[in-house]
């Protein structure tokens, strides 16, 4: 498994980021869909990573979005076929590492309460629930969770 990162614009990641819309989509409704497109993740302040299998094929990807206090993780995304190997934490990982490389001390994220497994994921990974941030309402259909990077890649 090779990990780097990559533009979002290409072909094989676009087709992830279409299967992670077409797995989060029916499970909440229109409004509390928070993800961000192709052009958004192409902007200069993302920092976008890629997996690739053995074969050069794009099997997972991540996203930060950088903003003045913090970044926010976006678009983390693995195919089932590739779940359970360590992949998603190889890509958080890259992410965190290149964004304190970059300033950025702390991490927020939006997911759903539908995703027991996402919960689970980042929970091993340090994050801890908080309230809404930036943008984000008090929606019943988001849980919102934070970590601060610098002791993720000092410790």
């Amino acid at each position: 498994m090779h990990i780097a990162l990559e533009p979002a614009d290409q072909p094989d990641v676009i087709a992830l980021i279409n299967a992670l819309d077409d797995y989060q989509k029916p499970l909440y409704p229109a409004e509390s869909h928070h993800g961000i497109d192709i052009a958004a993740l192409s902007r200069p302040e993302v920092i976008f990573a890629v997996a690739r299998d053995a074969t050069g094929g794009a099997v997972a990807c991540g996203a930060i979005v950088l903003c003045a206090e913090y970044g926010e993780l976006k678009r983390m995304f693995t195919l089932p076929s590739q779940r359970g190997q360590g992949v998603a934490a190889r890509i958080l990982a890259l992410l965190q590492h290149s964004a304190v490389a970059r300033g950025c001390r702390h991490l927020m994220l939006e997911t759903g309460p539908l995703q027991p497994e996402a919960l689970a994921f980042y929970a091993r990974q340090g994050f801890v629930r908080r309230g809404p941030f930036g943008d984000y309402w008090d929606d019943p259909h988001s849980v919102f969770m934070e970590k601060t990077l610098i002791d993720a890649v000092s410790g």
